[in-house]
């Protein structure tokens, strides 16, 4: 035996090496039945299979130029790093844009802009911007809504999300006065750290779901009681990345404090339906919501990708005959993407977020609904400039999903199906979930939706208006076809939006329905912090 030993450590470190190659090559040749790669080019055809699983980092940092990427290129994703960093968010030497391309935007400035007066909140605050609209003001419910933020954290579950990601999101949310959907994964302690949380309930009805999985009115009613912090409930019908399939959480994603909170068996994929149980027509889906409404004394509303308008005329027929329904409608984007999607149906099915928006608002403004409706946009509008074109044609609010990521750390890595995230933002592994500050990460996120919003109101101060509610249609250009003409909202897309009752800033922040909890002091040092 020592004399075997002895020989063992005689072999040179390379025979080593050698060893393992030879043990690697007869492996592909003689045992490998799946990859004809592998064993076609034994060794060598395993640096092919490295390269391909880290391809998207080579694009990423070595290959692909500042506005290559998908779905954010660099020059996206940097901004959005530098303002949650609290760093220069700034570019120098002129755009880089191509401005010819089609879709490009302009926003047609004032050759005035507007003036603070003496006194106003936005002085002092000028990342201060509440929703001019109050959700369920115009159905009289129990407990109004005026979000304090117009940029919030759209619906991302935790299971799907990191326990410290969600954590992060919240208190970040808690410091910036914005609302954090909690998606449909159910409400978890994770989202009860301060901030407005918008509860949503999706086909699985995790959360508020009875022993066999039915929805179960009387559990929703006593969280909403339980956790005042709660401020409306939205009903999700579809999602951008997936409208008409079901949402799914892989196995190895759902620990046992998941498993409680969705109210699901571990060790099984949890697939939710792609339909909703409790009712199986429009008229039945506008019941089901005024009967939460009800209930919970919440603003409740729906969120669904845009498909078939006629749906939509048929929705706002019987809410206009019934007089009453969603007190807020989410108009999800195609382009949108926090979850995992067959690519069949993320790249094609349902509309983009800027056609499916202007088409639905059209036959809510012909049905004379606008005012009592909040238009709640997602789908890559988190940056100022197009926050600014959701607005002009009649957005109301803007949710933003891999932004938000990104401010925490996302690298869009596009690993968040796999359990591999290697930011610790999209797992449930502990080990890489244990590099999040989630001090340092809710401060980032702080910083994002601030400066977010002191440039969407710079830009809007600089088109004469005091608040973006008050963008027009004809306000924003936008580029068609390939011979670069471009025609305002308005002309494109054949509407002007209804006018927003909006008075001034003071009052909404004077509203006895405002949210947010705004700590005011808080916000200022923020500002002196980014000053």
């Amino acid at each position: 035996m020592e004399d075997f030993i002895f020989f063992l450590g005689g072999i040179p470190w390379w025979a080593w090496i050698l060893i393992l190659l030879l043990i690697i090559a007869f492996s592909d040749i003689f045992f490998n039945k799946k990859h004809t790669i592998k064993h076609n080019f034994p060794v060598v055809g395993h640096i092919r299979y490295f390269l391909e699983s880290i391809g998207p980092e080579l694009r990423q940092y070595i290959v692909a130029n500042n506005r290559e990427e998908l779905p954010f290129n660099r020059r996206e994703r940097g901004w959005i790093y530098a303002s949650a960093k609290n760093e220069n968010n700034y570019e120098g030497f002129g755009t880089d844009q191509d401005i010819f391309s089609t879709h490009y935007i302009f926003i047609n400035n004032a050759m005035l802009p507007y003036k603070l007066p003496e006194g106003h909140p936005n002085i002092k605050n000028s990342g201060l911007i509440p929703s001019a609209k109050v959700m369920g003001a115009w159905n009289n419910r129990k407990r109004p809504y005026r979000p304090a933020s117009v940029i919030n954290v759209s619906a991302m579950s935790f299971g799907s999300l990191s326990a410290k990601a969600i954590e992060s999101l919240n208190e970040g949310c808690k410091l910036s006065g914005a609302y954090h959907n909690t998606g449909e994964g159910g409400f978890s302690p994770y989202h009860n750290k301060g901030a407005d949380v918008v509860f949503q309930i999706g086909t699985g009805y995790f959360g508020v779901r009875d022993e066999y999985g039915n929805f179960s009115l009387e559990k929703l009613v006593k969280m909403v009681q339980e956790n005042p912090q709660i401020r409306a409930i939205e009903l999700k019908l579809s999602q951008g990345a997936k409208p008409g399939k079901g949402g799914v959480l892989p196995a190895a994603k759902i620990s046992k404090e998941i498993s409680e909170i969705r109210g699901v068996v571990m060790g099984k994929d949890v697939i939710s339906p792609s339909y909703h149980s409790t009712f199986n027509d429009l008229e039945g889906m506008v019941d089901f919501v005024e009967s939460i409404a009800k209930a919970t004394g919440l603003p409740t509303g729906i969120k669904s990708a845009v498909g078939k308008l006629q749906d939509w005329e048929d929705l706002a027929r019987i809410m206009q005959e019934k007089d009453y329904g969603p007190d807020f409608i989410s108009i999800d984007g195609g382009e949108g993407g926090t979850g995992a999607a067959p690519p069949s149906f993320a790249d094609h099915v349902s509309l983009p977020w800027i056609y499916a928006f202007s088409d639905v608002y059209k036959v809510f403004q012909k049905y004379k609904l606008t005012e009592r409706i909040v238009f709640v946009a997602a789908g890559k509008l988190g940056f100022p400039a197009k926050a600014a074109m959701a607005f002009a044609l009649g957005a109301d609010i803007i949710n933003v999903g891999r932004e938000a990521m990104m401010s925490i750390g996302c690298i869009q890595a596009q690993s968040c199906h796999t359990n591999t995230c290697p930011t610790g933002v999209a797992t449930q592994n502990k080990w890489l979930q244990s590099g999040i500050n989630v001090k340092d990460k809710a401060m980032r996120t702080n910083f994002y939706f601030v400066k977010f919003r002191k440039e969407l109101l710079q830009i809007s101060h600089a088109c004469g208006y005091e608040h973006p509610c008050q963008f027009k249609t004809d306000d924003v250009d936008i580029n068609l076809s390939d011979k670069n003409l471009a025609k305002t909202l308005a002309t494109t897309f054949s509407y002007h939006k209804d006018e927003v009752n909006f008075a001034s800033v003071k009052q909404l922040l004077d509203c006895p329905h405002l949210g947010g909890n705004l700590n005011l002091k808080h916000m200022r040092k923020t500002e002196e912090a980014i000053d």
